[in-house]
Protein backbone atom coordinates (compact mmCIF):
# COMPACT_ATOMS: atom_id res chain seq x y z
CA UNK A 1 0.00 0.00 0.00
CA UNK A 2 1.37 3.31 -1.23
CA UNK A 3 1.81 6.05 1.83
CA UNK A 4 1.34 9.70 1.24
CA UNK A 5 3.84 12.38 0.60
CA UNK A 6 4.84 15.66 1.35
CA UNK A 7 5.35 18.76 -0.75
CA UNK A 8 8.58 20.31 0.81
CA UNK A 9 9.79 23.85 0.11
CA UNK A 10 13.49 24.24 -0.38
CA UNK A 11 13.49 27.37 2.04
CA UNK A 12 12.12 25.05 4.71
CA UNK A 13 8.56 24.79 6.04
CA UNK A 14 6.62 27.22 6.93
CA UNK A 15 3.22 27.57 8.49
CA UNK A 16 0.15 27.83 6.29
CA UNK A 17 -2.69 30.43 6.63
CA UNK A 18 -5.74 28.69 7.39
CA UNK A 19 -9.54 29.81 7.05
CA UNK A 20 -11.91 27.81 9.47
CA UNK A 21 -9.07 24.73 9.67
CA UNK A 22 -8.94 24.31 5.95
CA UNK A 23 -6.04 25.82 3.84
CA UNK A 24 -6.57 29.58 2.25
CA UNK A 25 -4.95 28.03 -0.47
CA UNK A 26 -7.61 25.60 -0.98
CA UNK A 27 -10.37 28.48 -0.89
CA UNK A 28 -8.06 30.42 -3.71
CA UNK A 29 -8.35 26.82 -6.15
CA UNK A 30 -12.31 26.88 -5.07
CA UNK A 31 -12.49 31.01 -6.52
CA UNK A 32 -10.29 29.80 -9.53
CA UNK A 33 -13.07 27.23 -10.18
CA UNK A 34 -15.75 29.34 -9.27
CA UNK A 35 -15.42 32.29 -11.70
CA UNK A 36 -13.92 29.36 -14.34
CA UNK A 37 -17.48 27.45 -13.73
CA UNK A 38 -19.54 30.71 -14.11
CA UNK A 39 -17.63 31.20 -17.79
CA UNK A 40 -18.33 27.50 -18.70
CA UNK A 41 -21.58 27.06 -17.91
CA UNK A 42 -22.24 30.39 -19.61
CA UNK A 43 -21.43 29.01 -22.56
CA UNK A 44 -22.53 25.36 -22.10
CA UNK A 45 -25.89 26.80 -21.36
CA UNK A 46 -26.08 29.33 -24.10
CA UNK A 47 -24.80 26.59 -27.29
CA UNK A 48 -28.04 25.11 -27.66
CA UNK A 49 -29.81 28.30 -28.44
CA UNK A 50 -26.64 29.83 -30.24
CA UNK A 51 -26.56 26.57 -32.52
CA UNK A 52 -29.85 26.11 -32.85
CA UNK A 53 -31.25 29.69 -33.37
CA UNK A 54 -28.54 31.59 -34.40
CA UNK A 55 -26.95 29.65 -36.33
CA UNK A 56 -29.63 27.24 -37.67
CA UNK A 57 -28.03 23.94 -36.76
CA UNK A 58 -29.93 20.70 -35.97
CA UNK A 59 -30.29 18.73 -33.71
CA UNK A 60 -27.78 15.80 -34.83
CA UNK A 61 -24.97 18.36 -34.96
CA UNK A 62 -26.36 19.70 -31.42
CA UNK A 63 -26.11 16.00 -30.36
CA UNK A 64 -22.48 15.39 -32.14
CA UNK A 65 -21.28 18.68 -30.07
CA UNK A 66 -22.51 17.51 -27.03
CA UNK A 67 -20.86 14.33 -26.75
CA UNK A 68 -18.00 16.06 -27.96
CA UNK A 69 -18.36 18.30 -24.81
CA UNK A 70 -19.50 15.80 -22.50
CA UNK A 71 -16.04 13.02 -23.91
CA UNK A 72 -13.10 15.56 -24.57
CA UNK A 73 -12.31 15.69 -21.43
CA UNK A 74 -11.94 12.52 -19.47
CA UNK A 75 -9.33 11.72 -22.21
CA UNK A 76 -6.97 14.14 -21.05
CA UNK A 77 -7.20 13.92 -17.74
CA UNK A 78 -4.24 11.06 -17.49
CA UNK A 79 -1.81 13.45 -19.39
CA UNK A 80 -2.44 16.33 -17.21
CA UNK A 81 -1.90 14.73 -14.21
CA UNK A 82 1.38 12.58 -15.55
CA UNK A 83 2.64 15.97 -16.80
CA UNK A 84 2.08 17.80 -13.23
CA UNK A 85 3.69 14.86 -12.07
CA UNK A 86 7.05 14.80 -14.56
CA UNK A 87 7.33 17.84 -13.83
CA UNK A 88 6.47 18.27 -10.14
CA UNK A 89 4.98 21.19 -11.01
CA UNK A 90 1.21 20.71 -11.02
CA UNK A 91 0.27 24.71 -11.14
CA UNK A 92 2.09 24.88 -13.92
CA UNK A 93 -0.04 22.57 -15.63
CA UNK A 94 -3.61 23.36 -14.29
CA UNK A 95 -2.54 27.18 -15.44
CA UNK A 96 -1.85 25.50 -19.29
CA UNK A 97 -5.54 23.93 -18.90
CA UNK A 98 -7.13 27.35 -17.53
CA UNK A 99 -5.57 29.08 -20.10
CA UNK A 100 -6.62 26.94 -23.26
CA UNK A 101 -10.48 27.09 -21.60
CA UNK A 102 -10.27 30.78 -21.91
CA UNK A 103 -9.07 31.78 -24.74
CA UNK A 104 -11.33 28.95 -26.30
CA UNK A 105 -14.12 31.74 -25.31
CA UNK A 106 -12.80 34.19 -27.93
CA UNK A 107 -12.30 31.05 -31.05
CA UNK A 108 -16.49 30.58 -30.60
CA UNK A 109 -17.29 34.13 -32.40
CA UNK A 110 -13.85 33.63 -34.63
CA UNK A 111 -15.37 30.42 -35.75
CA UNK A 112 -18.15 32.33 -36.88
CA UNK A 113 -21.15 30.27 -38.68
CA UNK A 114 -18.38 27.47 -39.63
CA UNK A 115 -19.52 24.12 -37.46
CA UNK A 116 -16.43 22.43 -37.71
CA UNK A 117 -14.89 25.64 -36.29
CA UNK A 118 -17.47 25.54 -32.87
CA UNK A 119 -16.16 21.75 -32.56
CA UNK A 120 -12.69 22.92 -32.32
CA UNK A 121 -13.58 25.67 -29.94
CA UNK A 122 -15.41 23.39 -28.06
CA UNK A 123 -12.37 20.38 -28.51
CA UNK A 124 -10.15 22.84 -26.91
CA UNK A 125 -11.94 24.18 -23.89
CA UNK A 126 -12.65 20.35 -22.61
CA UNK A 127 -8.98 19.22 -23.40
CA UNK A 128 -7.91 22.57 -21.16
CA UNK A 129 -10.41 20.95 -18.49
CA UNK A 130 -8.59 17.05 -18.53
CA UNK A 131 -5.17 18.74 -18.29
CA UNK A 132 -6.11 20.82 -15.22
CA UNK A 133 -8.42 18.58 -13.05
CA UNK A 134 -5.67 15.98 -11.67
CA UNK A 135 -3.08 18.98 -11.05
CA UNK A 136 -5.82 21.12 -9.17
CA UNK A 137 -6.80 18.33 -6.95
CA UNK A 138 -2.61 17.05 -6.50
CA UNK A 139 -2.63 21.14 -5.00
CA UNK A 140 -5.45 21.05 -2.82
CA UNK A 141 -4.07 17.50 -1.25
CA UNK A 142 -0.91 18.83 -1.05
CA UNK A 143 -2.34 21.95 0.89
CA UNK A 144 -4.28 19.94 3.37
CA UNK A 145 -3.78 17.61 6.21
CA UNK A 146 -5.31 14.31 5.21
CA UNK A 147 -8.20 14.48 8.80
CA UNK A 148 -9.35 17.63 6.62
CA UNK A 149 -9.07 16.73 3.03
CA UNK A 150 -13.01 15.65 2.35
CA UNK A 151 -13.48 18.84 4.45
CA UNK A 152 -10.89 20.47 2.14
CA UNK A 153 -12.73 18.94 -1.20
CA UNK A 154 -15.77 19.79 -0.31
CA UNK A 155 -15.13 23.46 0.24
CA UNK A 156 -13.65 23.17 -3.30
CA UNK A 157 -16.60 21.56 -4.99
CA UNK A 158 -19.07 24.17 -2.55
CA UNK A 159 -17.40 27.13 -4.52
CA UNK A 160 -16.87 24.91 -8.09
CA UNK A 161 -21.00 24.41 -8.06
CA UNK A 162 -21.40 28.10 -6.89
CA UNK A 163 -19.67 28.83 -9.93
CA UNK A 164 -22.20 26.47 -11.97
CA UNK A 165 -25.41 27.67 -10.46
CA UNK A 166 -24.94 31.24 -11.81
CA UNK A 167 -23.59 30.80 -15.15
CA UNK A 168 -26.66 29.86 -16.67
CA UNK A 169 -28.46 33.00 -14.48
CA UNK A 170 -25.52 35.38 -15.89
CA UNK A 171 -25.72 33.90 -19.62
CA UNK A 172 -29.80 34.43 -19.62
CA UNK A 173 -29.56 37.90 -17.79
CA UNK A 174 -26.90 39.20 -20.68
CA UNK A 175 -28.84 37.68 -23.48
CA UNK A 176 -31.78 39.78 -22.32
CA UNK A 177 -29.56 42.56 -22.00
CA UNK A 178 -27.83 42.56 -25.73
CA UNK A 179 -30.61 40.57 -27.50
CA UNK A 180 -28.64 38.78 -30.50
CA UNK A 181 -25.26 40.13 -30.24
CA UNK A 182 -23.90 37.24 -28.80
CA UNK A 183 -20.21 37.98 -29.48
CA UNK A 184 -20.98 39.64 -26.25
CA UNK A 185 -21.42 36.47 -24.01
CA UNK A 186 -17.93 35.15 -25.35
CA UNK A 187 -15.86 38.28 -24.81
CA UNK A 188 -17.92 37.78 -20.82
CA UNK A 189 -17.09 34.55 -20.55
CA UNK A 190 -13.23 35.20 -21.59
CA UNK A 191 -12.77 37.80 -18.72
CA UNK A 192 -14.67 35.62 -16.25
CA UNK A 193 -11.93 32.69 -16.86
CA UNK A 194 -9.32 35.51 -17.13
CA UNK A 195 -10.04 36.36 -13.29
CA UNK A 196 -9.45 32.52 -12.43
CA UNK A 197 -6.23 32.41 -14.27
CA UNK A 198 -4.84 35.58 -12.24
CA UNK A 199 -5.91 34.34 -9.08
CA UNK A 200 -4.26 30.98 -9.65
CA UNK A 201 -0.99 32.64 -10.49
CA UNK A 202 -1.06 35.47 -7.53
CA UNK A 203 -2.12 33.34 -4.81
CA UNK A 204 -1.95 29.63 -5.13
CA UNK A 205 1.63 28.25 -4.46
CA UNK A 206 3.30 25.08 -5.71
CA UNK A 207 6.22 23.31 -3.84
CA UNK A 208 8.49 21.10 -5.49
CA UNK A 209 7.47 17.68 -4.54
CA UNK A 210 9.72 14.87 -2.82
CA UNK A 211 8.95 12.00 -1.00
CA UNK A 212 8.84 12.28 2.62
CA UNK A 213 10.00 8.58 2.98
CA UNK A 214 11.68 6.28 0.41
CA UNK A 215 9.42 4.97 -1.46
CA UNK A 216 11.56 1.08 -0.98
CA UNK A 217 10.01 1.40 3.10
CA UNK A 218 6.75 1.04 1.86
CA UNK A 219 6.87 -1.08 -1.05
CA UNK A 220 9.14 -4.35 -0.32
CA UNK A 221 10.30 -6.03 -3.45
CA UNK A 222 9.93 -2.80 -5.74
CA UNK A 223 11.74 -0.77 -7.03
CA UNK A 224 11.05 3.56 -5.69
CA UNK A 225 9.15 5.07 -8.67
CA UNK A 226 11.31 7.86 -10.66
CA UNK A 227 11.16 11.33 -9.45
CA UNK A 228 9.54 12.22 -13.09
CA UNK A 229 7.13 9.84 -13.21
CA UNK A 230 5.70 8.65 -16.54
CA UNK A 231 2.05 7.19 -16.87
CA UNK A 232 3.22 3.35 -17.08
CA UNK A 233 4.31 4.07 -13.16
CA UNK A 234 1.35 6.06 -12.86
CA UNK A 235 -0.71 3.05 -14.47
CA UNK A 236 1.16 0.48 -11.87
CA UNK A 237 -0.45 2.17 -8.87
CA UNK A 238 -3.51 0.27 -9.91
CA UNK A 239 -1.32 -2.99 -9.07
CA UNK A 240 -2.28 -2.20 -5.65
CA UNK A 241 -5.38 -4.13 -4.56
CA UNK A 242 -7.20 -1.04 -2.55
CA UNK A 243 -7.07 1.43 -5.27
CA UNK A 244 -7.78 -1.18 -7.90
CA UNK A 245 -10.71 -1.80 -6.03
CA UNK A 246 -11.56 1.49 -5.89
CA UNK A 247 -11.58 2.41 -9.39
CA UNK A 248 -12.61 -0.81 -10.78
CA UNK A 249 -15.98 0.10 -8.51
CA UNK A 250 -16.29 3.60 -9.41
CA UNK A 251 -16.09 2.30 -13.08
CA UNK A 252 -18.61 -0.03 -13.01
CA UNK A 253 -20.61 2.77 -10.90
CA UNK A 254 -20.08 4.86 -13.53
CA UNK A 255 -21.94 2.28 -16.13
CA UNK A 256 -24.55 2.01 -14.20
CA UNK A 257 -25.39 5.56 -14.29
CA UNK A 258 -28.03 7.76 -16.44
CA UNK A 259 -27.20 10.99 -18.16
CA UNK A 260 -28.47 14.06 -16.02
CA UNK A 261 -29.71 15.49 -19.49
CA UNK A 262 -32.12 12.49 -19.97
CA UNK A 263 -33.22 12.56 -15.66
CA UNK A 264 -33.79 16.38 -15.99
CA UNK A 265 -36.25 15.63 -19.01
CA UNK A 266 -38.05 12.65 -17.32
CA UNK A 267 -38.60 14.69 -14.31
CA UNK A 268 -39.83 17.79 -16.46
CA UNK A 269 -42.67 15.20 -18.02
CA UNK A 270 -42.95 13.35 -14.49
CA UNK A 271 -44.04 16.55 -13.05
CA UNK A 272 -45.98 18.21 -15.86
CA UNK A 273 -43.32 21.35 -15.81
CA UNK A 274 -43.38 23.28 -19.65
CA UNK A 275 -40.31 22.26 -21.74
CA UNK A 276 -39.50 26.26 -20.81
CA UNK A 277 -38.75 25.24 -17.32
CA UNK A 278 -36.18 22.60 -18.29
CA UNK A 279 -32.82 24.53 -17.79
CA UNK A 280 -34.31 25.94 -14.75
CA UNK A 281 -34.07 22.27 -13.41
CA UNK A 282 -30.03 21.44 -13.10
CA UNK A 283 -30.62 24.76 -10.89
CA UNK A 284 -32.16 22.81 -8.05
CA UNK A 285 -29.37 19.57 -8.25
CA UNK A 286 -26.51 22.07 -8.46
CA UNK A 287 -28.30 24.10 -5.10
CA UNK A 288 -29.09 20.81 -3.14
CA UNK A 289 -25.21 20.23 -4.00
CA UNK A 290 -23.94 23.51 -3.12
CA UNK A 291 -25.64 23.00 0.34
CA UNK A 292 -24.51 19.60 1.27
CA UNK A 293 -20.96 19.35 -0.34
CA UNK A 294 -19.34 20.58 2.87
CA UNK A 295 -20.69 18.82 5.76
CA UNK A 296 -20.46 15.63 3.72
CA UNK A 297 -17.24 16.34 3.11
CA UNK A 298 -16.53 16.64 7.42
CA UNK A 299 -18.72 13.21 7.64
CA UNK A 300 -16.51 11.78 5.33
CA UNK A 301 -13.16 12.71 7.52
CA UNK A 302 -14.95 11.08 10.29
CA UNK A 303 -16.56 7.88 8.86
CA UNK A 304 -14.39 7.51 5.66
CA UNK A 305 -14.68 8.60 2.32
CA UNK A 306 -15.46 5.39 0.85
CA UNK A 307 -18.34 4.71 2.76
CA UNK A 308 -20.21 8.34 1.56
CA UNK A 309 -19.15 7.79 -1.81
CA UNK A 310 -21.20 4.51 -1.92
CA UNK A 311 -23.67 5.86 -0.11
CA UNK A 312 -23.89 8.53 -2.85
CA UNK A 313 -24.61 6.17 -5.37
CA UNK A 314 -27.42 4.22 -3.16
CA UNK A 315 -28.86 8.12 -2.83
CA UNK A 316 -28.68 7.83 -6.95
CA UNK A 317 -30.13 4.77 -6.79
CA UNK A 318 -33.50 6.15 -4.95
CA UNK A 319 -33.55 9.01 -6.74
CA UNK A 320 -34.24 6.47 -9.85
CA UNK A 321 -37.03 5.13 -8.38
CA UNK A 322 -38.38 8.19 -7.70
CA UNK A 323 -38.05 9.52 -11.23
CA UNK A 324 -40.26 6.07 -11.92
CA UNK A 325 -42.71 6.57 -9.74
CA UNK A 326 -45.12 9.57 -10.68
CA UNK A 327 -45.69 12.76 -7.98
CA UNK A 328 -42.00 12.62 -6.82
CA UNK A 329 -40.20 14.89 -9.07
CA UNK A 330 -39.28 17.42 -6.09
CA UNK A 331 -37.48 14.35 -4.28
CA UNK A 332 -35.68 12.79 -7.14
CA UNK A 333 -33.73 16.32 -7.78
CA UNK A 334 -32.96 16.89 -3.90
CA UNK A 335 -31.07 13.34 -4.24
CA UNK A 336 -29.79 14.14 -7.11
CA UNK A 337 -28.21 16.86 -5.63
CA UNK A 338 -26.85 14.77 -2.29
CA UNK A 339 -25.59 12.03 -5.02
CA UNK A 340 -23.24 14.93 -6.56
CA UNK A 341 -21.96 16.68 -2.88
CA UNK A 342 -21.50 12.58 -1.88
CA UNK A 343 -18.90 11.74 -4.66
CA UNK A 344 -17.74 14.19 -6.39
CA UNK A 345 -15.14 15.42 -4.11
CA UNK A 346 -15.11 12.31 -1.45
CA UNK A 347 -13.91 9.92 -3.71
CA UNK A 348 -10.48 12.62 -4.79
CA UNK A 349 -9.98 13.33 -1.14
CA UNK A 350 -10.25 9.15 -0.55
CA UNK A 351 -7.78 8.27 -3.11
CA UNK A 352 -5.67 11.14 -2.09
CA UNK A 353 -4.65 8.91 0.91
CA UNK A 354 -3.46 6.03 -1.02
CA UNK A 355 -0.78 7.53 -3.75
CA UNK A 356 2.30 9.20 -3.47
CA UNK A 357 3.07 12.52 -3.67
CA UNK A 358 4.79 12.31 -6.81
CA UNK A 359 2.48 10.31 -8.63
CA UNK A 360 -0.85 11.59 -7.10
CA UNK A 361 -2.06 13.92 -9.93
CA UNK A 362 -1.65 10.58 -12.10
CA UNK A 363 -3.26 7.66 -9.98
CA UNK A 364 -6.23 10.68 -9.35
CA UNK A 365 -6.22 11.52 -13.27
CA UNK A 366 -6.10 7.64 -13.91
CA UNK A 367 -9.57 6.63 -11.63
CA UNK A 368 -11.00 10.04 -12.90
CA UNK A 369 -10.66 8.95 -16.33
CA UNK A 370 -12.17 5.44 -16.05
CA UNK A 371 -15.10 6.83 -13.99
CA UNK A 372 -15.63 9.34 -16.70
CA UNK A 373 -15.32 7.49 -19.68
CA UNK A 374 -17.51 4.54 -17.89
CA UNK A 375 -20.60 7.36 -17.12
CA UNK A 376 -20.23 8.99 -20.60
CA UNK A 377 -20.69 5.20 -21.83
CA UNK A 378 -23.57 4.64 -19.32
CA UNK A 379 -25.18 7.71 -20.48
CA UNK A 380 -24.72 6.04 -24.21
CA UNK A 381 -25.98 2.63 -23.15
CA UNK A 382 -29.26 4.30 -21.37
CA UNK A 383 -30.06 6.44 -24.41
CA UNK A 384 -30.21 3.27 -26.32
CA UNK A 385 -32.09 1.29 -23.70
CA UNK A 386 -34.69 4.37 -23.98
CA UNK A 387 -35.39 4.41 -27.84
CA UNK A 388 -36.99 0.64 -27.25
CA UNK A 389 -38.17 0.71 -23.01
CA UNK A 390 -40.33 3.78 -21.45
CA UNK A 391 -38.17 5.76 -19.64
CA UNK A 392 -39.97 4.60 -16.28
CA UNK A 393 -38.47 1.00 -16.70
CA UNK A 394 -35.78 2.39 -18.09
CA UNK A 395 -34.81 4.01 -15.05
CA UNK A 396 -35.82 1.11 -12.80
CA UNK A 397 -33.62 -1.30 -14.54
CA UNK A 398 -30.54 1.53 -13.69
CA UNK A 399 -31.31 1.17 -10.05
CA UNK A 400 -31.26 -2.30 -10.14
CA UNK A 401 -27.58 -2.20 -11.84
CA UNK A 402 -26.81 0.12 -9.17
CA UNK A 403 -28.09 -1.72 -6.17
CA UNK A 404 -26.38 -4.23 -7.20
CA UNK A 405 -22.88 -2.99 -7.73
CA UNK A 406 -23.29 -1.23 -4.75
CA UNK A 407 -23.45 -4.63 -2.95
CA UNK A 408 -20.26 -6.11 -4.58
CA UNK A 409 -18.47 -2.94 -3.60
CA UNK A 410 -19.76 -2.93 0.31
CA UNK A 411 -18.39 -6.32 0.13
CA UNK A 412 -14.93 -5.87 -1.27
CA UNK A 413 -14.10 -4.10 2.01
CA UNK A 414 -12.41 -1.05 -0.04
Amino acid sequence: MYLSSTYVSSTGPRRRLRVGGVPATVFALGLVSFFTDVSAEMVAAFLPMYLMYGLGAGLLQLGLLDGLYTGASALLRVAGGHLADRWSRPKAVALCGYGLSALSKLAFPLAGGALGGIGAAIAVDRAGKGLRAAPRDALITAATPPRLLGAAFGVHRALDTAGALLGPIAVFALVGAVGDAYDAVFVVSFCLALVGIVILAAFVRNHPIRPAVPAEAHLPGRQAARAGAGVREGLRLLAERPLRRVTLFASLLGLATAGDAILFVAVQRQAGLPVSALPLLPLATSLVFLAAAVPLGRLADKVGGWRIFLMGHALLALSYLFVAHPGTAAAALLLHGLFYASTDGVLMAHLAGMLPAHLRATGLAVTQTGQALARMAGAIGFGFLATGLDLRWCFLICATLLLSTLLAAWRSGT
